[in-house]
């Protein structure tokens, strides 16, 4: 069985069947069982991390940390593979997991609440006081910004306002995340002071455009170069300074000392490359030519379909990973991905289908994303359903559930951004 529910609904034509199928491939190649058996074991007290090799022996107690969408199941499988080695972990998600050793937190996202801050609270004070002696392993997934919060002076209703902000703002992850990290005590690198002189072992899932590591869930073992001034900057290219009225005194500048992060390693575990490349091998064994246009693409949603159908050669896929940005200003339900598809309709000519889907199979909705061709814009016609004003209102889930076209696979586990296909007959 698929990914996705409503694939036979979907599937009206062979050149939609294509790009479904592209899909399936996308989510998994990024499942965290495949991922985790390629670059995770332990044998004989040695355990193997990529190519970072450690012995387990050398260390007294090991914990686990995960945060973001997609931590639950990875640190799931961790604790089946460490066993009685392991001693305590934390884990927040907005999926759960069975565990055994692993304190399970149901967090929220986008916006933090008192779930997310009591977990990083927890965290904190359990951690704050490790040794030489202990290993700390960290899962860290897109979303961790947000669930592993803990406000340097500002309360959660303050916070939930500038994360609210941001998110309509149209800034895109590295400003937004520039903010945030300013705001908080485990951010910027901050998490590595507190767990020193541990030593640390982060292993990052990105959903971050050009895998940043200091951006990824705002980088809470990264040695951070922004600053307060950078915070200042995004909040005037966005005009919301005046509508926050941040003060002084609610940032804080993260630890410059070398010797918190000598026995880090931050370890990029996987990104969107990864789907990406198991979408052209999928598109090439269906007998298309398939091309990678960008693993960090960035741009406006609203522009950015216009951009790949353009960018698209015909008798060909394009295929796409990164993270447009969106300025809300509707009322309507939707997210970037549906509406990038939705913006697209004017420019898809017959025999072209467009589609765009978060990887972790929420797009803001219970919709991961859409797809459309010529037979979409048919659809609406025939409905009386007008797109443009479904975009003025930012409701594009409307507007695709309307026309039967919204892509439909329930939560899952692993994040890498999101990912946009274009195919033209």
């Amino acid at each position: 069985m698929g990914y996705i529910k409503n694939y036979e609904a979907l599937a009206t034509s062979t050149e939609r069947k294509i790009v479904l199928d592209l899909i399936e491939a996308a989510v998994a190649s990024i499942q965290p069982e495949l991922i985790l058996r390629k670059n995770f074991s332990l044998q004989n007290k040695t355990l193997t991390i990529q190519d970072k090799v450690l012995n387990i022996d050398e260390y007294e107690r090991i914990f686990l940390i995960g945060f973001g969408k997609g931590s639950a199941k990875i640190a799931s499988i961790i604790e089946k593979v460490l066993g009685d080695l392991l001693t305590k972990g934390y884990v927040i998600d907005v999926t759960s997991e069975n565990f055994s050793k692993i304190d399970f937190t149901l967090g929220t996202h986008p916006l933090p609440s008192q779930a997310n801050i009591d977990f990083t609270k927890n965290v904190v004070d359990k951690l704050s006081n490790l040794s030489e002696k202990d290993l700390v392993l960290i899962v860290t997934c897109g979303g961790g910004s947000v669930m592993f919060e803990k406000p340097y002076s500002l309360t959660l209703d303050r916070m939930i306002e500038v994360n609210r902000a941001l998110l309509h703002s149209g800034a895109d992850i590295h400003e937004m995340n520039a903010v945030r990290k300013h705001l908080d005590i485990v951010k910027g690198g901050d998490f590595a002071k507190i767990v020193y002189p541990a030593t640390v072992f982060n292993m990052i899932f990105s959903d971050v455009p050009g895998n940043d590591l200091s951006v990824i869930a705002s980088g809470p073992t990264v040695k951070d170069k922004t600053t307060v001034e950078d915070t200042l900057n995004v909040l005037k290219k966005y005009h919301i300074e005046e509508k926050l009225k941040l003060l002084p005194t609610d940032f804080i500048e993260f630890p410059k000392d070398e010797k918190y992060f000598e026995k880090v390693q931050n370890i990029l575990m996987l990104s969107n490359l990864t789907a990406l490349e198991a979408m052209k091998q999928k598109a090439i064994d269906l007998h298309n030519t398939a091309k990678i246009f960008s693993d960090e693409f960035q741009a406006d949603a609203g522009e950015a379909g216009k951009k790949l159908i353009g960018e698209a050669p015909p008798h060909s896929v394009l295929l796409t990973g990164g993270e447009t940005s969106l300025k809300v200003t509707g009322s309507g339900k939707g997210g970037r991905n549906q509406h990038l598809v939705l913006a697209a309709l004017p420019y898809i000519s017959s025999g072209t289908v467009i589609a765009s889907f978060d990887s972790d199979g929420w797009d803001n909705t219970p919709a991961c994303g859409a797809i459309a061709d010529f037979q979409t814009a048919e659809k609406a016609k025939s409905r009386n359903l007008d797109f443009k004003k479904y975009l003025g209102d930012n409701d594009s889930f409307a507007f695709f559930k309307a026309v039967g076209d919204a892509i439909l696979t329930d939560r899952l586990p692993t994040n890498v951004s999101d990912i946009m296909i274009v195919f033209k007959k």
